[in-house]
């Protein structure tokens, strides 16, 4: 595994027992939640994984974090496998992998301050017993995360912030620990959307001041655009295409891509795609289509499509889709 890479996702899976199909039936079925995903990131790298809603990518978020128990495969994260890591182990892993929840109004305690809320990770782990050296770090996070001066934050409680705010305290509670890679599950989904570009420029110059990489889901490919340096396109449980931000915007190779891209609103109406919508909705996890899971809603589908399943081929050096009508 090179210096580089800091994650590295090996045909990684997480299936849901669904029960069995009927009162006579014995065969167990289960939600393909997360269907054998290959990933990269390397140090300092900012991927956004996007995807609709079901797709998989909080799942696969929640595995990462190994909230859920992978199925099959593997997570190296600093060189080591990091898929059955012991309860000792997994607390110390998460001082070095934060996540950032989508919800700010649920992650935080109501009943506690700021202070105490930036602070909990510190007690928890057991760091920083000196009161003033931990207060210092919780002043830090704040005043990272955006919040300055954080001495007029550290005695309110989450009721008395705006949602953008109780966000960035979310952002600090995480930055306290000093993680190497952040987890972001939709952040901005639920704040306004005058809010929304300031936190993504705070994750952008977190990057650039702290190193951290990034790993940023979403459904939205316009509120990432030039924030991540790769974005990775999820469908059913499996990444589809993967590029760099640049090539996958400009040239998307597989259909799906090329239908997420054609709804993304653009301000010249000279520029404007036209707009793709797919038909029918996305296919029962449980019971998956036989061939290329996207075919019952590709527009471009053809036989071949009902029979086999597509595997990623590469187009350029960094850019890859997994689609029938590129194979060569």
């Amino acid at each position: 595994m090179p210096n580089d890479i800091i994650l590295e996702i090996r045909s990684l899976k997480k299936y849901f027992a669904a029960g069995s199909r009927g009162w006579f039936s014995r065969r167990e079925r289960f939600v393909h939640a997360v269907d054998g995903v290959d990933l990269q990131l390397r140090r300092g790298e900012v991927i956004a994984l996007v995807g609709e809603s079901g797709c998989g990518k909080s799942t696969l978020a929640l595995t990462l974090m190994l909230l859920e128990e992978a199925s099959e495969g593997s997570i190296l994260f600093e060189g080591k496998d990091i898929t059955r890591a012991s309860p000792q182990e997994r607390k110390a892993l998460r001082q070095r992998i934060q996540m950032v929840f989508q919800d700010p109004y649920e992650s935080l305690n109501p009943t506690q301050t700021i202070e105490e809320i930036v602070s909990e990770p510190l007690a928890v782990h057991g760091l920083t017993p000196n009161a003033n050296e931990r207060r210092e770090r919780v002043i830090r996070a704040l005043e990272d995360a955006g919040l300055k001066p954080a001495a007029d934050y550290l005695y309110r409680y989450p009721h008395q912030l705006s949602g953008g705010q109780r966000q960035r305290v979310v952002i600090a509670g995480a930055l306290v620990l000093e993680p190497h890679l952040l987890i972001a599950d939709e952040p901005v989904s639920m704040l306004d959307v005058s809010i929304r570009a300031e936190i993504i420029n705070l994750l952008a110059d977190l990057r650039q001041t702290r190193g951290i990489s990034v790993i940023f889901i979403t459904h939205d490919l316009g509120t990432v655009g030039y924030f991540a340096d790769r974005v990775a396109v999820m469908y059913l449980g499996r990444i589809v295409e993967i590029g760099t931000m640049r090539e996958v915007l400009q040239d998307p190779k597989h259909p799906y891509t090329q239908a997420l891209l054609s709804v993304i609103p653009v301000p010249n109406p000279r520029l404007r795609r036209k707009r793709i919508i797919l038909q029918g909705e996305t296919p029962n996890p449980i019971d998956l289509p036989g061939g290329c899971r996207f075919h019952p809603r590709c527009p471009l589908a053809i036989e071949a499509c009902k029979h086999t399943d597509p595997s990623l081929i590469k187009i350029s050096s960094s850019h890859q889709a997994a689609c029938l009508l590129l194979q060569p």
